[in-house]
């Protein structure tokens, strides 16, 4: 993480409806095929990374995001120190997978912003600006989604009852929580 610079600086809240920027968070992505890479990941991060679409795990520490059938997400839990560039999983999985070519590893902490999004007006915000339809999404704990939010692309986790986790790339972030700000104040 070089120079880190928050891009979302406000904390908004509205009837129903909370959002900030959670920061800094390690993010990774893994990419890997093979069961050995499974096994290898499994024993590094403590954790089984999910293998069902559209689904997540998650220890005390970390959070895996299944993104494809090859890919996930993995941030942590725990906010980290500002202006760290290493961090001690990814130090770990790149001994453990990338350089015993089981799969690859890549920091993308800089690359994405995390949003937090609480309150029981949350899918009400999303669906103003979404073609996903969060019927069923809303009501499974611990689900992902891929989709676009005012046409801009976003990785969705469903935390918690009334608790999201949204990440959109850093370049988006700005405009996405100006309109998520412009949209709750309308809800």
């Amino acid at each position: 993480m070089l120079n880190y610079n928050q891009t979302i600086k406000d904390q908004k809240s509205y009837q129903g409806l909370q959002m900030s920027e959670k920061n800094p968070v390690m993010k990774l992505i893994i990419r890997g095929k093979k069961r050995e890479f499974l096994s290898a990941v499994g024993k590094s991060l403590n954790m089984v990374l999910p293998t069902k679409a559209n689904t997540s795990t998650q220890s005390e520490k970390l959070t895996a995001l299944w993104l494809s059938p090859d890919e996930w997400m993995v941030f942590s839990n725990i906010v980290a120190k500002e202006n760290i560039n290493s961090y001690e999983t990814e130090t770990l999985l790149n001994k453990n997978i990338s350089k015993l070519n089981l799969g690859a590893v890549v920091d993308v902490t800089d690359q994405y912003v995390q949003i937090i999004l609480k309150g029981d007006k949350i899918y009400d915000l999303f669906e103003a600006g979404s073609p996903f339809n969060f019927n069923e999404f809303r009501n499974k704990i611990g689900s992902v989604t891929q989709t676009i939010i005012t046409k801009v692309d976003v990785i969705i986790h469903n935390q918690n009852q009334n608790e999201v986790n949204l990440f959109v790339r850093r370049s988006f972030s700005e405009y996405l929580f100006s309109w998520m700000n412009d949209s709750a104040s309308r809800l």
